[in-house]
């Protein structure tokens, strides 16, 4: 039996669009010989379709689809059959009415062949709103060169079994376990899994285990692309079925990766059953390494952005400091240099440096440059408030005035020209507040709003070694010399608001500061927690006030592209009133 993985990227809610996806790789999966194809979970509707799955009308139009689909395809390949991920009404008058299942689409006709047992509801997941949880394993019995197939189906989560590996498990059935008795011929997993870093390993660990457990190989298709903060790196794979679990239990070596789909594109790849090695394929060993693929993920995450919000160019504030220097660089890698424009805004404080490192990088990437001076609106200001607060701004107040002058400016650009603003604020500044409400928190994207101000550095520093180069080459980008510039990325960090500003005037040094948000914010840690490992009591109290003061800030930011445990997004439910 020859399976196509189809790595596809979908439009959240295009069924129709999806629809002809799905087709369009079906017909490349013939043109390879394959019998079957797989698609990645809920692919008629892209992932997450959160509240459109409350839409009678669209759950209407998804038979009409899956329909056409099953038409055209025995009409086209009347010998393919195709796995799609779908959403099928249970019957059930109250919410959630709805499984998350897959339909076997063959012979003109389809079917729900599959549904989802484990259904997330931590962190970015709300799947309990709208599903229920299947009672049963599923196995599918397939007729094909001449011999009957067992192929267990699981979805996404049910293959996320194995607390020793991941930290954690949803509480209920193990759907793995449960398919043993069954004696299948090979386990599919139909996936719409978020970029998460090590996400990948602990993936093919989870299905190694399960190839050990059930003496099969185990088939892993993951949904790729960016939906709103999610992004979706794909990497598709298959694992052999090793030869068993060993006495203690462990994942069995032996069961190894026998093809591996690329990041973050979309692919359709063959793998003939019981050969040794796939017919099409990427080694495991192409996979990015780790800052090249966070780079990646955050390129396709923009360009998806964009994409599918209808924005076909994009401009952001270019201040000559790191931040920026890096959103310049991804956004030019995903949408072209030509699209990307940049506007420095310099204030009387704005060093001769930070203009000129900014218009050098600018003319690195290609991308179109302008300056508007804002002193005069600084007066403008001034003169109109004076009145108002028995004399001109001053301190903090001055100082925000400038972010939200530039902000405002920003905008109007964006708005005149039809473009999406980038916003280009890191996950350190977020978490306590080092932003301006309405200045320069303004944007439709936080490119970078998940990446600390130490993660910035360190990617920046491999963007401009010779190791990027490669990858630099493929995403358009100049890829010998320098990109982000030694001298962006030894300046001191500051916002250039005042004579001689630092953000060390502020705030500890991020080498400091960050790896105590880390412990907070990712691994929930609690001030006491932080003081006994040796963070000294005002510090951790300091940051902890910081965070927590700034929480209403966070709830008005534009969406981030996720690429942490913990984001500030859709997955951070924390109360602005509180104490």
């Amino acid at each position: 039996m020859r399976l196509a993985l189809a790595q596809l990227n979908p439009l959240v809610g295009d069924l129709a669009g999806n629809g002809e996806l799905i087709l369009a790789a079906s017909r490349q999966a013939a043109a390879q010989g394959a019998d079957l194809v797989l698609t990645p979970e809920l692919s008629l509707w892209g992932y997450p379709p959160r509240d459109l799955l409350l839409r009678p009308s669209l759950i209407a139009k998804q038979g009409a689809v899956l329909n056409q689909l099953a038409a055209s395809l025995a009409q086209e390949l009347p010998q393919l059959a195709v796995l799609v991920g779908m959403a099928e009404p249970s019957g059930a008058a109250p919410l959630p009415n709805l499984f998350n299942a897959v339909a076997l689409v063959e012979a003109g006709s389809w079917r729900v062949v599959a549904r989802k047992r484990l259904l997330p509801t931590y962190d970015v997941f709300d799947e309990q709103r709208y599903f229920c949880a299947a009672t049963g394993p599923s196995v599918l019995e397939l007729e094909l060169g001449g011999r009957t197939w067992r192929l267990g189906l699981t979805i996404c989560e049910d293959l996320w079994v194995e607390e020793e590996l991941q930290g954690h498990r949803l509480a209920g059935a193990d759907p793995v376990a449960e398919l043993l008795s069954s004696r299948i011929d090979l386990l599919l997993n139909l996936s719409a899994s978020p970029f998460g870093q090590a996400k990948v390993a602990l993936r093919q660990s989870l299905a190694r285990r399960a190839a050990s457990r059930l003496a099969c190989p185990v088939v892993y298709v993951n949904q790729v692309g960016g939906n709103d903060e999610l992004v979706f790196d794909g990497a598709s794979f298959v694992v052999d079925a090793g030869s068993g679990v060993g006495a203690s239990g462990g994942v069995d070596a032996s069961s190894a990766v026998v093809s591996q789909l690329a990041s973050c594109k979309e692919q359709v790849s063959c793998w003939e059953v019981n050969s040794a090695a796939p017919a099409t394929s990427l080694p495991a060993a192409s996979l990015p390494t780790e800052n090249e693929q966070l780079f990646r993920v955050l390129v396709l995450g923009v360009a998806d952005y964009a994409r599918k919000c209808g924005f076909s160019s994009a401009v952001l504030g270019l201040s000559g400091g790191i931040d920026s220097a890096l959103v310049a660089v991804i956004a030019a890698a995903a949408l072209g240099g030509e699209r990307v424009q940049a506007l420095m805004m310099p204030s009387p404080w704005s060093s001769d440096g930070s203009l000129r490192d900014a218009q050098a990088l600018a003319g690195r990437l290609g991308l179109g440059c302008r300056t508007a001076e804002i002193a005069a609106l600084m007066a403008s200001f001034d003169t109109a408030l004076t009145p108002v607060l028995a004399g001109p701004p001053s301190g903090l107040s001055a100082e925000n005035l400038q972010s939200r002058i530039r902000g405002t400016m920003l905008m109007a650009v964006a708005n005149q020209q039809g473009q999406l603003l980038l916003s280009t604020g890191n996950k350190s500044e977020l978490a306590v507040g080092y932003c301006t409400l309405y200045g320069d928190m303004n944007g439709g994207l936080a490119v970078i709003g998940d990446l600390y101000k130490t993660s910035v550095f360190e990617l920046c520093a491999w963007l401009d070694s010779t190791a990027a180069g490669p990858c630099r080459r493929e995403l358009g980008l100049p890829g010998d010399g320098e990109l982000v510039g030694r001298t962006i990325r030894d300046k001191p960090p500051s916002a250039e608001l005042r004579p001689d500003q630092l953000d060390s005037d502020s705030l500890p040094d991020y080498a400091v500061l960050d790896p105590i948000l880390k412990a907070y914010i990712e691994e929930l840690a609690s001030p006491e927690q932080l003081i006994a490992s040796g963070t000294p009591a005002e510090l951790a109290e300091r940051v902890m006030q910081l965070l927590r003061r700034a929480e209403f800030k966070r709830r008005q930011a534009p969406p981030l592209l996720k690429i942490g445990d913990r984001a500030f997004g859709s997955g951070w439910r924390m109360p602005i009133a509180a104490r």
